[in-house]
């Protein structure tokens, strides 16, 4: 998603002492690479049980075969796919937000407009598939890791960005409350 520009290539800013927008920036998930065990399995799974079906022996029965089938499928397949999709995490225009869990549900945010560090960290899968985790700490709180997230330079460089913008747009708001305007 882009923002309308101007003609020097900065964002259009609200005036003075207006409240900024907020909007949405990215939304995003870890890469979907670590999925690719579960789907290998369910592939095998699906193919075994199509071959062992009415091909068991004497003391067995297809329903065993399919009840372990489900059994496989549910722990080793549809439970990594549901801990990799209930994770998300948001970025715009005012914080970063980290959504996760099953059951219940854990939210965590971090606001630009108070500024923290970012460090990435690129293992050597993570670099040949463009990803990172990157860490976001501002001093006060326990650090938020955004882990194995895709295109990891670009997200650095928009956090970058959106705190820089936020703190100019917190500076310049301070200037005009003090002068009175």
């Amino acid at each position: 998603m882009t923002q309308p520009v101007t003609l020097g290539g900065r964002p259009n800013m609200p005036p003075p002492g207006a409240p900024a927008e907020e909007l949405l920036v990215a939304r995003l998930r870890s890469q979907a690479r670590r999925l690719f065990w579960p789907a290998a399995l369910l592939i095998a799974t699906a193919g075994a049980t199509g071959y062992f079906y009415d091909n068991l022996p004497a003391p067995f029965e297809n329903w065993m075969l399919l009840a372990a089938a489900g059994i496989v499928v549910l722990l080793l397949v549809v439970m990594p796919f549901l801990f990799w999709i209930s994770r998300t995490f948001t970025i715009t225009t005012r914080r970063v937000i980290v959504r996760d869990g099953l059951g219940s549900r854990r939210r965590r945010e971090l606001s630009h407009m108070r500024g923290y560090s970012i460090s990435i960290r690129r293992g050597p899968l993570q670099r040949m598939w463009g990803a990172g985790t990157i860490t976001l700490s501002n001093g006060a709180d326990e650090p938020v890791r955004l882990v194995n997230v895709p295109m990891a330079s670009l997200v650095h460089e928009v956090l970058a960005d959106q705190v820089e913008v936020n703190q100019i747009l917190a500076h310049r708001d301070a200037q005009t409350a003090s002068r009175g305007y």
